[in-house]
């Protein structure tokens, strides 16, 4: 009882002392109010991923990377020119994008071109540094160097020289036409680095270039938000950038968990504790559940990139694999409609080819894409004209009385293509196929030699990318196994396709080039689609101007500077 008195007295206290405070504004020395500190705006976003840096290029060099590096770069380093959210090149760290209407984009009768950037006069690193020419000559020497594990691209090659007139002043020479150049020194090809912070490392130990600490905790860039702390295996924190050239942003800090269990993220958005999510992996059938549960947000979706079972064809196990005939025969196993109609409510289209299906190019091209619809039967037959018979249990043997058995592997972490893996390989036992499925543990989804010598299929999320599968990007010991032709498929004439296409201006010329690349793609199976997974995105009611875009590859950073709160 006395214990019971005390404790009312001093709850008592507390109530009076907190309503003293509350009726009487501190003062400062001179006896002012002293003014309330401002509300912050401050976000708590999540990633299904733990990223190992924060540089898309590093991050996709090998053969495997981890979701949502490239949406967190975008949110602290900027390029010369960026994409909006219908696909267009639009002005960044550079005053105008070049095109053939403003002159800054020059195209000779030779095929030889000029490109010209000229920097604003306000852009600066965040440390401070003034960004000029010659951070760009800088990262034109780092991704351009074959030694450096930056995951290549075909401007690299088109490109001949890099001046610097002044130091505000970028000038390129063209040996060959690249229908992307306004994108050079851009997230879509490699964003600029830091000249001040980062050659006296690369010309003295280039071994370590990518292992100091500027790509984690230590990275300086010249976006929207700067880097505060990062956290293997937990969090980072970003706050907004006074300095960035097109304004500052709206919301003042952003803390990025990352978070490895889909389940995980799916408790943190209906707790409350997490406001948004970032980077693709987060299964649609789980994002419906969420969307129909939470009354404080929504989930926002749409066709994006495809999911396909690559094969790896330089060195397969069993050999029958590097057989075109038991690829196709392999895909008309599998009733792909029934299993976006399972997994993902019907509203994820099967997938023929790589081209995104929401771009003008896919209906373009569609015409010459090989299809191969749901047959069991005649897959069974044509494995069986391939030399195999089926035993007691239904399953092929080879002459030998060898099972014929495949591997079906897929990384960890990402609930959709782990039961996918599970789903086609019924698919195939019931054509009578054995098929062992491996989900790759973490550890392992970044070792470059484990992903590229995998000896069955690999089932991958793949952006539009033809470089995906020309020889020169085939991941072998001689280049440490970089590269991004995880396929490891080698066809001269898709190689001189893949050039003509980065290589041709004109739209309609392109286009048939990319039909042709199309059909070879499709003909002979170099990956085995199953539909275009509709990549969900978490959005609570408190967020304003936050979406994933319109074009199929744009993602939800692309204006992070508008982000806010109601």
């Amino acid at each position: 009882m006395v214990l019971t008195r005390i404790g009312a007295a001093l709850i008592g206290m507390a109530i009076v002392t907190t309503a003293c405070a509350a009726g009487a504004a501190p003062k400062g020395a001179g006896g002012d109010p002293v003014p309330a500190p401002p509300h912050r705006k401050h976000i708590t976003a999540a990633i299904l991923g733990n990223p190992y840096t924060l540089s898309q290029a590093v991050n996709t060099a090998g053969t495997g990377s981890i979701r949502g590096v490239g949406e967190l770069e975008k949110v602290i380093n900027a390029g010369l020119t960026k994409l909006d959210e219908d696909d267009n090149v639009v002005p960044q760290l550079a005053k105008e994008a070049p095109s053939l209407e403003n002159g800054l984009w020059t195209v000779s009768p030779d095929g030889t071109m000029q490109t010209t950037w000229n920097i604003k006069p306000d852009a600066t690193w965040q440390d401070g540094a003034p960004f000029t020419a010659a951070d760009i000559q800088f990262t034109a020497t780092v991704v351009r160097d074959k030694s450096v594990a930056i995951a290549g691209n075909p401007a690299y090659r088109a490109m001949d020289a890099v001046t610097t007139p002044d130091e505000r002043t970028v000038v390129v020479t063209w040996k060959q036409p690249f229908i992307y150049a306004d994108q050079l020194f851009s997230y879509t090809i490699a964003l600029p680095l830091p000249d001040h912070l980062l050659r006296a490392q690369y010309e003295s130990d280039k071994a370590s270039f990518l292992d100091q600490p500027y790509w984690t905790t230590d990275f300086v860039g010249t976006g929207a938000f700067k880097l505060r702390e990062f956290v293997r295996d937990s969090h980072m924190i970003v706050e907004a950038w006074d300095g960035y050239v097109l304004g500052r942003p709206k919301l003042d800090e952003i803390e990025v968990r990352f978070l490895s269990d889909p389940n995980v993220v799916i408790s943190n958005i209906l707790a409350g504790e997490v406001d948004v999510t970032i980077g693709r992996g987060m299964n649609l059938e789980q994002a419906l559940q969420v969307d129909e549960q939470w009354d404080g947000g929504r989930m926002d979706a749409k066709p994006s990139n495809w999911i396909a079972h690559y094969p790896q064809l330089m060195t397969p196990d069993p050999a029958v694999i590097g057989d075109v005939r038991f690829r196709r025969a392999l895909l008309q196993g599998i009733d792909r409609k029934a299993l976006s109609d399972t997994l993902q409510a019907g509203r994820a289209p099967v997938a023929d080819t790589i081209l995104y299906i929401n771009s003008p190019e896919y209906r373009d091209v569609q015409g010459s894409v090989v299809t191969y619809p749901f047959d069991p039967r005649g897959a069974a037959q044509a494995i069986q004209g391939l030399g195999f018979a089926r035993g007691a249990d239904g399953m092929f043997a080879g002459p030998d009385g060898q099972a014929l058995t495949i591997e079906s592997r897929t990384n960890a972490g990402d609930d959709l293509k782990e039961k996918l893996v599970q789903a086609t390989a019924d698919s195939w036992r019931q054509i009578g196929v054995g098929v062992n499925t491996v989900v790759t543990p973490r550890q392992l989804a970044s070792d470059r030699e484990y992903r590229a010598t995998n000896p069955g299929f690999d089932l991958v999320r793949q952006p539009f990318d033809l470089t995906r599968f020309i020889s020169s990007e085939i991941p072998l010991p001689d280049n440490n196994w970089k590269g991004k032709n995880r396929t490891r498929y080698s066809n001269p004439e898709l190689d001189g396709l893949v050039s003509r296409y980065y290589s041709t201006i004109p739209k309609t010329d392109r286009t048939a080039v990319l039909a042709q690349a199309a059909h070879i793609l499709s003909d002979q199976v170099i990956g085995l689609g199953i539909f275009y997974g509709p990549e969900p995105m978490l959005i609570s009611n408190k967020l304003v101007n936050v979406s994933s875009g319109k074009a199929a590859d744009v993602d939800e950073t692309w204006n992070i500077e508008t982000w806010d709160l109601r």
